[in-house]
């Protein structure tokens, strides 16, 4: 039985790994994998050999960028995948040449490829992207998957109000997020969705009431395509020129129901009446306008920039799969689709490559469902022993030192000093004299905001310096307690100069806490914690869940079998579509 796991590292490596993700064992993959769009358009187009800045470059992000890794990546996808990927990766490298939209392309192509490897023949794929990227993905992602397990195209508004026209750009402006839904084979799983129906609707179409006080309205019960055999006569109504919907049996079951509408003879023919109580609702189509964005004052805004609307997870989960399914999502990000996937009584295995995303996704896991890591679920690629942490440190990129200082930074569950959570391309330096992350926390009654500043060193050469300037940085943002995690043992000097900083002193907790608390790696992972007063925090807590629906959904639920369907044909299609027609 899968565990619901947690990965940091980058999805390729994880995937690629037959142990941990064997052929066909997951029913449902959803992924959102980083594009930056918000740039110009054609700045994505550019030769990479042409003069482009640094900044731009580290504006796309590192990870979509044609380099050595994006040049071996096409080399394997097109020596090595099937002759139908092969053909069209180096197709559209002849048209896009090497850019960084190619190379978003031929990494996206290598990730697919596992990913349809691993899915269950019943399973199905969301891919959520842009319009920037999004038609050349559908033709990977037909080459992959074959065009004929394409099932939708979803457009979602995930904006309101004015588009991002850019100012003076000469377009409409883009407030639209595209999701690719394809099935495995066609034994793909899906349950039909509605949602409520629109009160407009219903009040100009179920105009009727039973003596009993049912409201109802009445629908078309002539087959749309000629019936010879259906062509019998009702108590005195004659059949209409192509015939009746339904046998005579049924005619005269529906009729002892009361479930025929008789007009005036001669003129005039029987129909069936739909009664408002029986109404599914509103069937979900391939245009989702109704899940709102995040706005700024949700309740489950966590601070993440590209963080999705749950009921948006909770849309894709409900349709296509059941309960105890596994769901995978390869680009997490802070944890919507594992949040969604527990919720509604599902499996779920979450991959990030940064710290920063598992790291929220963890906080999350525990706010809104009470979950320790390592007890509740399983979570690979962190750093767990001193060696680990170690090797962390010593990643020759840049970036890779900053992951370390993420991955400190969430053992004190502290937050980068700007405020802002970063992203897989988002790599932000201390910008306070080094000091690198905040905890805030309440303190003085009436819900006053106090600090505790956080610096991270992961390198070797620590001194007493460096303990003063975190005392002058707290002293310049009257900050209450100072934290400072280091990598290597402190010296006698520097845990000296913590001790004569002396306390913070807490009348509203009745407590004292040292003014300058130093930590070393080890420390942490041996469970010391920031002695402050509590409740300290750093994202904003996600709500708890109470009940958790297995199938339901908010206004959303799933179509059950009626046992009133037409006979040997599709059922009129009487919802939200030609209703004119059929009123009186």
């Amino acid at each position: 039985m899968t565990e619901n796991t947690l990965y940091y590292g980058d999805n390729i490596d994880f995937l690629r790994n037959r142990e941990k993700f064997p052929n066909e064992f997951v029913d449902l993959i959803y992924l959102d994998p980083p594009f930056n769009s918000n740039r110009n358009y054609n700045i994505l187009f550019s030769d990479e050999s042409g003069n482009k800045s640094d900044a731009q470059i580290l504006a796309f992000g590192d990870t979509w960028h044609w380099g050595p890794s994006a040049e071996n990546t096409y080399y394997e996808v097109v020596t090595q995948g099937s002759e139908r990927v092969s053909k069209v990766i180096s197709a559209l490298r002849d048209v896009l040449e090497t850019n960084q939209t190619m190379a978003y392309l031929v990494m996206m192509t290598a990730r697919l490829v596992e990913l349809h490897r691993v899915l269950k023949p019943t399973g199905s794929i969301y891919l959520h992207c842009d319009p920037t990227a999004s038609h050349y993905l559908k033709i990977v992602m037909d080459a992959i998957f074959g065009k004929e397990n394409f099932r939708s195209q979803i457009i979602w508004k995930r904006k309101t109000g004015r588009g991002d026209t850019g100012g003076t750009s000469k377009r409409f402006g883009t407030v639209t997020d595209v999701f690719l839904f394809y099935g495995k084979t066609e034994n793909t799983i899906f349950h039909q969705l509605y949602k409520a129906n629109d009160p407009a609707y219903v009040k100009k179409h179920y105009k009727h009431q039973d003596p009993d006080g049912r409201i109802y309205r009445i629908a078309d019960l002539s087959s749309p395509s000629p019936r010879p055999n259906l062509t019998y006569e009702h108590k005195g109504y004659q059949p209409p020129e192509k015939g009746w919907a339904i046998s005579r049996e049924k005619m005269e079951l529906w009729d002892q129901q009361g479930r025929l509408y008789f007009p005036k003879l001669p003129t005039g023919r029987i129909q069936r009446k739909r009664y408002l109580d029986e109404l599914k609702g509103e069937p979900i189509q391939n245009l989702w306008d109704d899940i709102s964005p995040i706005g700024p004052q949700a309740k489950e805004r966590l601070g993440y920039p590209t963080q999705k609307p749950l009921a948006l997870l909770e849309r894709i989960i409900a349709s296509s799969s059941n309960p105890g399914d596994l769901v995978l999502d390869p680009f997490c990000g802070c944890g919507t689709t594992i949040a969604a996937a527990q919720k509604l009584g599902r499996k779920w295995i979450g991959i990030d490559i940064t710290v920063w995303g598992v790291n929220l996704q963890k906080y999350r896991l525990r706010d809104m469902f009470g979950f320790i890591p390592q007890k509740d679920y399983k979570v690979f690629g962190e750093p767990t022993t001193l060696i680990e942490a170690h090797a962390l440190a010593k990643d020759d990129e840049i970036k890779g030192r900053y992951q370390f200082q993420g991955w400190a930074l969430g053992l004190v569950q502290a937050r980068l000093i700007d405020g802002s959570v970063a992203s897989s391309s988002n790599f932000i330096v201390g910008s306070d004299k080094g000091v690198d992350g905040v905890i805030n926390f309440i303190d003085e009654g009436g819900g006053k905001r106090k600090e505790a500043l956080v610096q991270v060193k992961s390198g070797k050469n620590i001194s007493v310096k460096e303990i003063r300037d975190l005392r002058g940085t707290m002293e310049r943002r009257k900050s209450s307690i100072g934290v400072y995690i280091t990598l290597v043992e402190p010296t006698k000097n520097m845990l000296e100069e913590a001790l004569s900083a002396g306390f913070y002193e807490s009348a509203f907790w009745g407590k004292k806490y040292p003014k300058i608390q130093i930590f070393t790696i080890e420390q942490l992972l041996n469970g010391a914690e920031v002695q402050m007063p509590p409740p300290f925090g750093t994202f904003k807590q996600a709500e708890r869940v109470k009940d958790v629906p297995q199938v339901h959904t908010r206004d959303m639920f799933v179509a059950t079998p009626l046992d009133d369907e037409l006979d040997g044909e599709e059922e009129i299609e009487d919802n939200y579509e030609n209703e004119d027609e059929f009123d009186e």
